[in-house]
């Protein structure tokens, strides 16, 4: 089955708002759910400030998701690490052993573009705390975070989605997804950029090979993907059907399976009974980051 585009939880909602009017649903429910979204929405500034980064630019004008790097940092730092903790191991101590200066910089420079590396950023401090927690979901967590951050690599979702398992995915058919009017050569590049990122990811069984595969996702992966989905305004069973779910790349089933363990590793809340679902994630945030959330 194909992969839908990329949209935002909230697009998603008005869609379902606008097929409930056009259907006969009630005026006052589509603008009670209007004005929920509207509280929920937030601005530009306020979706930067939960971490997201939107545009045309992108770190994978530049790198990779450098997952053996943040491995070794993250091995070398405490959860609470500060920017300027992360500047001192890359850049001072030279723990990637960067031959000058310039490379420390710039590899910082992309890793902050790419992770925020910043514990008051929520689409940061949450990875970095489910990252210490669920070691086997932390290339899938990585590649969530990267996601948030990166329009480059969010653009090529779809094309990545769509590949058949065990289907060949060239790195050309990742360049296509570059809508911003850059050089071939550029767009080339990026497209590189991102097949690695994917293989790195799991998503393919190899660069060189560059087989789709399905990755491993873990209860950690999944309770990261639903944080993912509230920043963005989600609530409630909507957070199962969002395009950050879609990448954990399971069936529906799969996916509350995970959903469930993670509820048993305290990390959301979840409870059934019969089709009515109340799933909760907000005990992954701070008061200050639900305030945020909820757009105060």
């Amino acid at each position: 089955m194909p992969a839908e585009p990329w949209v935002s939880v909230e697009d998603a909602a008005r869609h379902l708002v606008a097929e409930s009017v056009r259907g006969g649903g009630s005026s006052d429910q589509a603008r009670s759910t209007d004005d929920e979204l509207r509280v929920n929405k937030g601005s530009t500034s306020h979706r930067a400030q939960l971490g997201f980064l939107d545009g045309e630019r992108g770190a994978h004008s530049h790198a990779t998701l450098m997952i053996r790097g943040i491995t070794s940092i993250f091995a070398s730092t405490s959860p609470a690490a500060t920017p300027a903790d992360y500047a001192r191991v890359v850049v001072d101590e030279n723990l990637l052993g960067k031959r000058t200066a310039a490379a420390r910089k710039h590899t910082l420079n992309n890793l902050v573009n790419l992770y925020a590396m910043d514990p008051s950023v929520p689409v940061f401090r949450i990875f970095r705390e489910l990252w210490e927690q669920d070691p086997e979901g932390r290339s899938l967590l990585a590649l969530l975070c990267a996601l948030a951050r990166d329009p480059l690599l969010r653009g090529s979702v779809q094309t990545v989605l769509e590949t058949p398992l065990g289907e060949r995915l060239p790195s050309s058919a990742l360049a296509a997804t570059v809508t911003r009017q850059m050089a071939p050569a550029t767009k080339k590049a990026i497209g590189t950029r991102n097949l690695s990122s994917w293989a790195q990811a799991g998503f393919l069984d190899s660069p060189r090979k560059r087989n789709r595969v399905r990755p491993r996702a873990t209860p950690g992966a999944a309770a990261y993907a639903l944080a993912l989905g509230f920043m963005e305004g989600g609530r409630g069973s909507l957070l199962l059907t969002t395009s950050w779910t879609r990448v954990l790349d399971c069936p529906a089933d799969e996916v509350l399976a995970l959903v469930r363990q993670a509820a048993r590793r305290g990390w959301v809340q979840y409870r059934a009974a019969g089709d009515v679902i109340d799933l909760r994630v907000e005990a992954l945030f701070t008061d200050d980051e639900r305030g945020c959330c909820d757009g105060q």
